[in-house]
């Protein structure tokens, strides 16, 4: 019973994490909506990929939303950019940004 309770609560604590930390470049990149980069030069594309499952178990789909843009702001960052705006919907754990330089 010992067993599978501390399996159980290592399940929920893998399901629950996340594993993406936001880089020195991608912390001072934000995400936009549209019509807020108007005034943006595009700068490129990106798209970020993760795991919506740890094991058989799902995660849950704002854990996975949050590692999707903090990897397209880390990749942004990289790219010159300090704004990303979300190009598509999450599907199969993927979505696609557009990178935007801001004054």
């Amino acid at each position: 019973m010992n067993r599978l309770l501390v399996i159980l609560c290592a399940i929920a604590l893998l399901t629950a994490c996340t594993w993406v930390r936001v880089t020195p470049e991608g912390e001072n990149v934000r995400l936009l909506t549209q019509r807020q980069a108007a005034n943006c030069t595009r700068v490129g594309t990106t798209t970020s990929v993760t795991t919506d499952r740890v094991l058989f178990f799902p995660r849950g789909s704002e854990k996975v939303q949050t590692e999707l843009v903090d990897l397209a702001r880390n990749e942004a960052g990289l790219m010159g950019g300090n704004a990303v705006v979300a190009e598509s919907t999450v599907a199969d754990a993927r979505q696609q940004f557009i990178v935007y330089r801001c004054p």
